[in-house]
Parts: structure tokens; C-alpha cells; sequence
């Protein structure tokens, strides 16, 4: 089917809407007199009976016709207003999750009331999406009259709000806002430590007011919160200086336990598997060195983690081997290809360790705690709609990404208004030399002048050229909206003279003054043309509202951004051909079109811009969703102990994994492996009892055996703290670490962003590549995530009283400027005191930091199987005299 007869079955489509919309709002209509007869208390009554028969699996679509009957008449006794009929079809538009392009002046404020009372019915809350904190309150304060009197409830939100109002607002069940305000607090929600600190109830309907305005001009860029950077980077040089003063030792196959220690070194480090170990008398210097009492203290577990990643990048990554240094930058490279890795940061903190070692500048500004695109953020809705009086030129854009319609309500009265062909000048100069004469005669003949400029500069400069003209006007450009709207409201006053950039979003009807009306109605003057459509037909939207006469003309000029690159030529080579001096316009409809056409393309790259931008975005939304969708089952207080014991599981089978990757049994270095186990959890198992033991070994011989050994343990510990306060930690530690990865994921994903571009020289598709490398890092971050909570389960310990207090203390904040002020965790206190504290990310544990077990000193004393034997061995019991 060709593309024009597409749009004929479309607007044959559209046609049948139209004539169903007239139809249900004509039966609405025909409810009038049964709902005016009803006293006050009997119209509020009907919102219960609403909600009754909702409950008794009625749908929402069942009570469309009787509810905004209902609204109508509370509309009518609040404010003397009675609703138009094509303001109930706009109505109907945005309860069936479409947008409804309605005209300036046709009433969207009151249109929004009625779809989010009836979908309000439901009590899951809905949100009113504008531009800015001042409509939201006025459009709130404007509609409570007509809620209230139906028995419902009405907030807003706005910026610096505190928490307790903010909870409230969401509480109602209808809440205005701004978008910036809904997406961090849904970002906010997601840092929240506990359900009490929560603010949102999810989002089951949303109508976004200027829908053109949010959902296209500002979901540009995403919503972002940062904060400080967790560490300052002087710890990093800190560290680096002080590893170059320790003893290292190279382990090497078949080396005993605590052979670096034996040999007087400060730690070990690992070539093959990339691990680092340190030894007490290591500790004890880098205390002495950084004037510490105490490395493994609660307050001081961030420490634990720099100087791991110091010894890393001391021992086992090279330069130019590993990385190079380009730019006062350390790249990677990769080891396969010996190519850089544009774009890679290696994590937890290693990248930063190297560069502090090399002395480049260590790369971390603020770091990114939540992201999200508005495009991805208004997708989370169940149901969306929007209103504008300018959408339709970006229908394909609005169907593409957010699955919404837009449907044209026809005005409530006839439109009067003239729009002109555009007149074309030669010059700026002479272009603006006539848009002053023009204004200077519409004044004298006392009709309002409207003047839209796309840029503040240019309204700086039409304004200095009318005061040398003695031109009384108003410049608005400011970002004061209380004193926007009253600048607006008297833009229609005689001889009215209003410069102002971007008309779209105001919220404001422009009303005409005494005499205006004979005078010609508002005159709108374009300076300029946009480069979108839509924008200046917001512009010329401001005139003829409700049928008022009016008229528009846009004047434009051979050097204006839009015309010189797209007509400039054919439109200089014209005016020199026919010799038309710079102060006379062409004015023509080929002209008109001809810039039109140039708007189209521009659009076009506009879309695909913001399409490509989603793409991108789109790949972390699948991260973040799945990320988000864990933490809120750790608020919810979600039993996660199945859970963890797979985990259990899974990091002992890697473990296993790690250290037995050749082919033959006799090549498996046990001695490291029970290093690395006893690393992870508190093990008694030999390289010499799994060979005594297990007699053929094999790979699953092996991770079966430290499978049930890990078991035993894990249920250990739980018998130790008991199940409820386990079940607490679990979440706890969950929690944190989660949190902790996930900020530095989102480093990582934007370093990879700035860098994939570059791959487009190889001849590979940057986006391909970025989902693919995206989801292998993802991948990464679940093991990491799994591997540090086994761990840090594992060495929980519980505290003196007063580390006890310290690490409660902590648990209040996060790192850097963000602070968790709502945190009522039950069991906090406790949890931090078991080893979760503030900054999860601490390296392996340490002899130093695990605490001396009780030695029993009677075989008749009942022992679990995990506990130290009687006999004094410093076995467990089950593997000496309880085996």
C-alpha cells in the first residue's frame, strides 16, 4: 500500500473516532438533568458508589459516560463553568491512553480533571504531568474545588519539598508535578534503604500536559543524580606511595599456607589468577604508615578495599602490557588483540589505583548514583496520555517510542484567525526594519502585538530597536513563571506590545481587551521560523482562541539559520535575479512551503537523533530495571535465604572453576584453592585431606565437597545469630552491595558510551557493540554482586558495643554528598554491628580481622559439627573426632 493511501484509510480511521467521541459526549450530555437535580452530598456519594462498583468488577471504561457527568456538574457548582461537549471528547482521548491535540484556549486544565478523577477511582493514584512548579500548584489549587467536592483528594509536588509533604502528596489520589520531580523521585525511591522511604506508589496513569514539550523537547537529556565521588583522590596516592615500602612475595604452584609470611614479606600476590594477599606483619606497617590503630575497624573497611586495589596495581598490571598512557590517560589494552580499549575503566576501584601509581589525574568528578531518560521513565507508566494544541507533526514520533495517537479535537467554536504567507527579506537588517514598522502601525490602530523570537539574544536586540522608537512593551524571557503568566494575561490589552521567546508551555490564555476585538484581535509577529513545526504553531496558537479574530505572519530573512541551510541559494539567487532591494519582502506560498519542507528534514534528524540516544539508553533500562526490581524485593522484606544459598553455591563452583581450568587433575594447584576457600569462608579443608579424601578426584568431586562444607558453615553462622537476625543481615548486605556496584556500573556503562563511537572505524556497529559489551559487563556485575555478598556474609562478625554504635552511626548516610535521612530499618543497629557497615566493597578478608574462636575443653560439652574440636587439634569438630 503506497504511503498517500496509508494516510486516507488513517484518516478515514480518525473520522470514525470523531464521530464516536461527538456520540458518547452527546450521552454524556443527555445525563445532565438527572445529575443537577442531586444535592451536594448525593453527587460526593457517587464517587463511593463508583469505587462499590469497581470492586463488584465493573471496569473503568463502564463508568466513563456517569463519571464525567459527575465532573461536569462539580465543575459547574464550583465555578459557574459548564464544560463543552469536544472538552469531554478530549476527556475521553486521555482515558484511553492517547493525546489529545486541543487548541490554545480550548480549556486542557479542566479537560485533565476529568480523566484523572475516574481514573483516579481505582486508588492506585494518578499523576499530572507540566512544565513547571508554578502550574503545577495553580493547576492543583484551580481543580481542588471539583475533586473535593466528589470526595477525592488532591496534592502537588514540588522542588525542596520536604519528605514527609512529598509522601503525602503521593498519597492522594490525584497529584500534580513537574517531570523532572517524578523521575528523581522515582530515581530517589530506588536509593531508599528502607519501604518507609519510599514516596511513590508505583505508576498506574500519568497525563502529561505540553506533552510535546516533555516528551520530545526535554527528553533530550536524561535526569541524572550524582554526587561526590565516594573517595577522595588523594587516598588513591596515598595508598600507591605507601605499597612501594612493602615486602611483596610471588606465589608459585605448591606453596604452603602462610609461606609469605614464613619468608618475611608484607603480601603475596598471584600472577596466574590475578589475586593479592596480605600478610599480619603488611597490616601492621600499613597502620604505622597511615596512622591508623586498627585496618580492619569498622569505620575503616573502604580502607581495606584501596589497599587491595594498590597491591593490584602494584604487582600485577604493567605498563604498556596492561595499559598505556595516552593523553594523561591509562587505556587498556586488550590482551587478545594488543588493541586499546577505548571507552573500558577496569572497576572497583583498580582503575583509579593505576593511575594514582603512574601519577596520572585520577578520573572521577562526581559520580553518577541514578539515571534515567524521561522516554524510559514515562514508558514505566501502565497507561499514558498527553494534551498540546501542537502535536500532530510528531505523530510518528509519539506512536514509535510511547505507543500514543494523536487525535484532533475539533474547537469549540469556529477558528477566525488569518495565518499569512511568510514575508521574506533579503537581510536581517531589512527584515527587522519592517517587523518594527509593522508593530509600530498595529499599536497606532490600538491592536495587541504578539512578537515570538527563537533566541533571548534577538529579544534583547527587537527590544532595544522599538525603545529608540519610543515603543512601549514587555520583554519576556525569564524564568519567573508566576510573573510569565501575568505578562501573558495582559498581552491582549490595546496596543499591547509582548516580545517572547518560546511561547510553548505557558498555561495562560491570552484574553482580549475593550476595543480589541474591532481593532483586529491579537496580531502574532514570527521573527523566525523554528526548526520545528509545532513551535510555531504554538505561536500562532496564541491568537483566535474560542473564535476571537486574529491574524499571524511569520517574517523571515535570507540569513536566518533555517532558510540559509536549507533555501538560502535558491532564495538569494531569486531576489538577485529580480534585483528586490533588502527592505522589500517576496512574498509567495511556494516560499512558504519551500521552508516547511526545510523544517521536515530537520525534524527528521531531530527524531533520529533522540531514537539513536533511546537506543542507547535502552540497553541500561534493562539493567536498571533488573536491578531495581531486586532492591525493592530486599525493602519488602523478601526472605532471601534460598536465594543466597545458591549463591553459596554458585561462587564456591566458580571458585572451584578458577583453579582447576587444565585438563588434568595432577596440573590443579589444591594449595591455592584451599587458600582462596578458606579466603571465602572459614574452611578446614586440606590440599592433603581432599586428596586423602576424595581418592579420583575430579572437578565435581570438588566443588560437591566445599558445596556441603559452605553449607554446614552458612548454616552455622545462622545458628550463631539467629534465623530472624540472619534473614535481617542477609537483606542488609544485599542492600549495599548492590548499591555500591550499581553506582559504578553506571560509570562504566558511560565511559563504554563515550568510547564505542570509535569502533565505528573497524567497521562495527557502535550500538551492536555496546549491548553486547553492555550485557558482558552486566553479567560481571551479578557475579560481583554474588561473590561480595557471599563473602561478606561469611565474615560477619558481631562487634564490641561501641563499634556497634559507629556503624549505625554510618548506616544513616552513603558515601559522598546524598544522604539517607529516612532509614528506620528495623534491626540496623544490629545489622551494622554483624559486619554489613557503609561501604560493603572491602577486599578479602584477613587473619588480622577474624575474630579467635573459644577452644572447648570437654568431649562430653555438645558441639555443632562446625565448631573447633574438644580435642584442641584446630579442626572442625566434624572432620576430627566428630567425622
Amino acid at each position: 500500500m503506497e504511503i498517500g493511501n496509508l494516510e486516507k484509510v488513517l484518516r478515514v480511521g480518525e473520522g470514525r473516532r470523531q464521530k464516536r467521541l461527538q456520540e458518547q459526549a452527546a450521552y454524556i450530555t443527555s445525563l445532565e438533568p438527572e445529575f443537577e437535580q442531586m444535592s451536594a452530598v448525593e453527587l460526593q456519594g457517587k464517587t463511593a458508589e463508583f469505587r462499590q462498583r469497581l470492586e463488584n468488577g465493573e471496569s473503568l471504561d463502564e463508568l466513563v459516560f456517569e463519571a464525567f457527568a459527575a465532573v461536569r456538574e462539580a465543575r459547574k457548582r464550583a465555578s459557574n463553568q459548564r464544560m463543552f461537549d469536544v472538552q469531554l471528547m478530549g476527556g475521553i482521548v486521555l482515558h484511553e491512553g492517547d493525546i489529545a491535540e486541543m487548541k490554545t484556549g480550548e480549556g486542557k486544565t479542566f479537560v485533565a480533571s476529568l480523566a484523572l478523577y475516574l481514573n483516579g477511582l481505582a486508588g492506585r493514584g494518578t499523576h499530572l504531568v507540566t512544565v513547571n512548579d508554578y502550574l503545577a500548584q495553580r493547576d492543583a489549587e484551580w481543580n481542588r474545588p471539583v475533586f473535593e467536592s466528589l470526595g477525592m483528594s488532591v496534592a502537588y509536588i514540588e522542588t525542596m519539598m520536604p519528605f514527609d509533604a512529598r509522601k503525602a502528596a503521593y498519597a492522594a489520589d490525584v497529584t500534580y508535578g513537574t517531570n523532572s520531580e517524578f523521575g528523581f523521585d522515582y530515581l530517589r525511591d530506588n536509593m531508599a534503604v528502607s519501604l518507609d522511604g519510599l514516596v511513590q506508589r508505583g505508576h498506574a496513569y500519568g497525563i502529561v500536559d505540553e506533552v510535546d514539550s516533555i516528551l520530545i523537547d526535554e527528553a533530550r537529556t536524561p535526569l541524572i543524580i550524582s554526587g561526590e565521588p565516594e573517595t577522595a583522590a588523594q587516598l588513591y596516592y596515598d595508598f600507591a606511595r605507601v605499597v612501594t615500602q612493602l615486602i611483596p612475595f610471588r606465589a608459585s604452584v605448591g606453596d604452603p599456607k602462610g609461606a609469605a609470611e614464613t619468608a618475611g614479606a608484607d603480601y603475596e600476590f598471584d600472577e596466574k589468577h590475578k589475586t593479592v594477599g596480605v600478610t599480619p606483619q603488611g597490616v601492621a606497617k600499613v597502620e604505622r604508615a597511615i596512622r591508623i590503630d586498627n585496618l580492619y575497624a569498622p569505620e575503616n573497611t573502604q580502607l581495606v578495599n584501596h589497599l587491595y586495589q594498590a597491591l593490584k596495581a602494584q604487582s600485577l598490571y604493567q605498563l604498556d602490557v596492561d595499559y598505556v598512557i595516552q593523553d594523561g590517560e591509562v587505556k587498556i589494552v586488550d590482551e587478545f588483540t594488543g588493541r586499546i580499549m577505548e571507552g573500558r575503566r577496569w572497576s572497583e576501584g583498580l582503575h583509579q589505583a593505576i593511575e594514582a601509581k603512574e601519577g596520572v589525574k585520577i578520573q572521577e568528578e562526581h559520580q553518577t548514583l541514578a539515571t534515567i531518560t524521561l522516554q524510559n521513565y514515562f514508558r514505566l507508566y501502565e497507561k499514558l496520555a498527553g494534551m498540546t494544541g501542537t502535536a500532530k507533526t510528531e505523530e510518528k514520533e509519539f506512536v514509535e517510542i510511547y505507543d500514543l495517537d494523536v487525535v484532533e479535537i475539533p474547537t469549540n467554536v469556529a477558528v477566525a484567525r488569518a495565518d499569512e504567507n511568510d514575508l521574506v527579506f533579503k537581510t536581517k537588517e531589512g527584515k527587522f526594519a519592517a517587523v518594527v514598522r509593522d508593530i509600530e502601525e498595529r499599536t497606532r490602530e490600538g491592536q495587541p502585538v504578539l512578537v515570538g523570537t527563537i533566541a533571548v539574544e534577538t529579544s534583547e536586540y527587537l527590544s532595544q530597536l522599538l525603545t529608540r522608537k519610543g515603543i512601549k512593551h514587555n520583554v519576556l524571557n525569564a524564568k519567573e513563571h508566576a510573573r510569565e503568566a501575568e505578562i501573558i494575561k495582559d498581552a491582549g490589552q490595546r496596543s499591547a506590545v509582548t516580545i517572547a521567546t518560546n511561547m510553548a508551555g505557558r498555561g495562560v490564555d491570552i484574553q482580549l481587551g475593550d476595543g480589541v476585538v474591532e481593532a483586529g484581535g491579537l496580531y502574532v509577529l514570527g521573527t523566525e521560523r523554528h526548526e520545528a513545526r509545532r513551535i510555531d504553531n504554538q505561536l500562532r496558537g496564541r491568537s483566535g482562541r474560542q473564535g476571537d479574530p486574529g491574524e499571524t505572519r511569520f517574517y523571515l530573512s535570507g540569513e536566518d539559520d533555517l532558510v540559509r541551510l536549507f533555501a538560502g541559494d535558491r532564495i538569494s539567487g531569486i531576489m538577485e535575479r529580480f534585483k528586490i532591494p533588502e527592505d522589500q519582502p517576496m512574498e509567495a506560498k511556494i516560499l512558504s512551503r519551500q521552508i516547511e519542507g526545510a523544517q521536515k528534514k530537520v525534524e527528521e534528524q531531530n527524531f533520529v537523533i533522540r531514537k539513536n540516544t533511546l537506543k542507547y539508553d535502552d540497553v541500561l533500562n534493562r539493567h536498571r530495571q533488573r536491578i531495581y526490581e531486586q532492591r525493592r524485593q530486599v525493602l519488602e522484606g523478601e526472605d532471601l535465604s534460598d536465594q543466597i544459598k545458591l549463591w553459596i553455591e554458585e561462587v564456591v563452583e566458580d571458585t572451584v572453576h578458577v583453579f582447576t581450568e587444565e585438563e588434568y587433575a595432577e596440573e590443579w594447584d589444591l594449595e591455592a584453592l584451599t587458600n582462596a576457600m578458606a579466603g571465602l569462608y572459614q574452611t578446614e579443608i586440606t590440599a592433603a585431606e581432599l586428596q586423602q579424601d576424595l581418592g579420583e578426584i575430579s572437578r565435581e568431586t570438588l566443588v560437591e565437597e566445599f558445596q556441603a562444607d559452605a553449607r554446614d558453615e552458612y548454616e552455622a553462622k545462622e545458628e550463631e545469630f539467629g534465623a530472624e537476625l540472619m534473614r535481617e543481615l542477609e537483606r542488609f548486605v544485599v542492600l549495599q552491595v548492590v548499591d555500591m556496584r550499581w553506582r559504578e556500573h553506571l560509570e562504566n556503562m558511560e565511559a563504554l558510551r563515550e568510547g564505542v563511537h570509535l569502533r565505528a572505524m573497524a567497521q562495527k556497529d557502535p550500538l551492536v557493540e555496546y549491548t553486547a559489551e553492555g550485557e558482558r559487563m552486566f553479567t560481571e556485575l551479578g557475579r560481583v554482586i554474588r561473590s561480595e555478598v557471599v563473602l561478606h556474609l561469611f565474615h560477619a562478625e558481631l562487634a564490641p558495643e561501641e563499634a556497634q554504635q559507629q556503624l549505625a552511626q554510618q548506616s544513616q548516610t552513603t558515601n559522598g554528598s546524598i544522604h539517607y535521612e529516612h532509614e528506620t530499618s528495623a534491626g540496623a543497629a544490629a545489622i551494622a554491628a554483624a559486619g554489613g557497615g557503609e561501604a560493603i566493597a572491602a577486599g578479602g578478608p584477613s587473619a588480622a580481622g577474624v575474630a579467635a574462636q573459644t577452644v572447648h575443653a570437654s568431649p562430653n560439652e555438645k558441639l555443632g559439627r562446625n565448631d573447633p574440636c574438644w580435642c584442641g587439634s584446630g579442626k572442625k569438630f566434624k572432620k576430627c573426632h566428630g567425622a
